[in-house]
């Protein structure tokens, strides 16, 4: 609803001989029956606010055989990391439980429940990086895609450390 403005000249006389005048003005609503004035458009400007822009998107995850498989792609050093951190545990597990070393756990059966356990990890690996997953889309706080690479290198390194003293050893390490 547009309000109207009335001014109002009133004069004011003072003793001078020069008239000033000073003008009120006041606002109403118009009533019903009388025209309204429109005053001009004026539209407020918004206040400006500092959006930041979108992130970049990720970059494509390449989902051929040879780039996942490659030797510095994402699956390698992930796989081997994964089974080296199940048969290090594995490995000090059985020796906990019945005294056997790494070496005799291998020929009595260790291998089949090598090669099967390989398959399963491996092709749960493949299955997300070939869907397009990237390794680091899912790590947050301390399970990060890093944590994993570094957990695996030293499961690897500890998994050769505890086969090598076991040989020189000629025992089980515990």
């Amino acid at each position: 609803m547009a309000a109207s403005s009335i001014f109002m000249a009133t004069p004011i006389t003072l003793l001078k001989k020069t008239p000033t005048f000073s003008v009120k003005c006041m606002s109403q609503t118009p009533q019903s029956g009388e025209p309204e004035i429109s005053k001009p458009a004026t539209t407020p400007t918004p206040p400006k606010i500092n959006i930041p822009p979108p992130p970049p998107p990720a970059p494509k995850v390449s989902t051929k055989f040879s780039d996942v498989l490659a030797f510095s792609g994402p699956a390698p050093e992930r796989i081997n990391g994964r089974l080296a951190m199940i048969g290090f545990v594995s490995a000090m597990a059985v020796e906990l439980s019945s005294g056997q070393d790494v070496f005799t756990q291998i020929g009595n059966g260790g291998v089949a429940v090598f090669v099967g356990t390989s398959v399963v990890l491996t092709l749960a690996s493949l299955v997300p990086l070939f869907k397009g997953v990237s390794v680091q889309s899912k790590s947050s706080g301390l399970m990060t895609s890093d944590a994993e690479l570094w957990n695996g290198r030293v499961a690897m390194l500890g998994l050769v450390a505890l086969a090598f003293t076991e040989y020189v050893k000629g025992s089980a390490l515990v």
